[in-house]
C-alpha cells in the first residue's frame, strides 16, 4: 500500500525547506525549531498514538535573514501552534502559514493616525458659498409674505 502523500505533494509542510515570508525574507529552515506531541481531543485510537500536534519556533534575534532594521521590529520569539488537523503533516503545514503571516503584519509598517487640521481658508469660502447659495434658493420657494 503507498502513502498518499509524497514528498512534493506537501511543500509547505517539509521541514527541510525554507519558509518564505515576503519576496524579500525567506527564513532558513535551520532556524525553525519544530517540537511534536500528542493531540488532545476527540479522535479515537489514532489520537493515543500519534505525534500530530506541531509547534513552531522561530528566534529573530538570532536570524541573519533579517536586516538590522527588521531585527529591531522583531525582538520577541515567535511561536506557534498547530493541532486542529488529525495529520501531522497538515499541522505542520498550519503552523508554517501562521508564523508566516505573524512574521509578515509584524515586520508591517505602523499606521499612523491622522493628525488634525484647520480647513484651509479657500475650503472656508468654498462652503460658506454654497450655504449662501442653498439659502438663496430655499428662499427664493417661500410665498411672498403678505401685505
Amino acid at each position: 500500500m503507498t502513502s498518499r502523500w509524497t514528498p512534493g505533494s506537501w511543500p509547505m509542510a517539509d521541514p527541510a525547506r525554507d519558509l518564505v515570508v515576503t519576496d524579500d525574507l525567506t527564513i532558513p529552515a535551520a532556524e525553525l525549531q519544530w517540537r511534536f506531541s500528542r493531540a488532545s481531543g476527540p479522535g479515537g485510537q489514532g489520537v493515543n498514538t500519534t505525534d500530530s500536534r506541531v509547534q513552531l519556533q522561530w528566534d529573530p534575534t538570532r536570524s541573519a535573514a533579517l536586516t538590522p532594521a527588521q531585527r529591531d521590529r522583531l525582538r520577541a520569539v515567535f511561536t506557534v501552534s498547530a493541532s486542529e488537523h488529525r495529520s501531522q503533516v497538515q499541522n505542520r503545514q498550519a503552523a508554517r502559514h501562521r508564523l508566516a503571516r505573524r512574521v509578515q503584519s509584524a515586520l508591517a509598517p505602523k499606521r499612523t493616525r491622522r493628525r488634525r487640521t484647520l480647513p484651509t481658508a479657500a475650503s472656508v469660502t468654498r462652503r460658506k458659498q454654497a450655504k449662501r447659495r442653498r439659502s438663496e434658493l430655499k428662499a427664493s420657494r417661500r410665498p411672498p409674505p403678505p401685505e
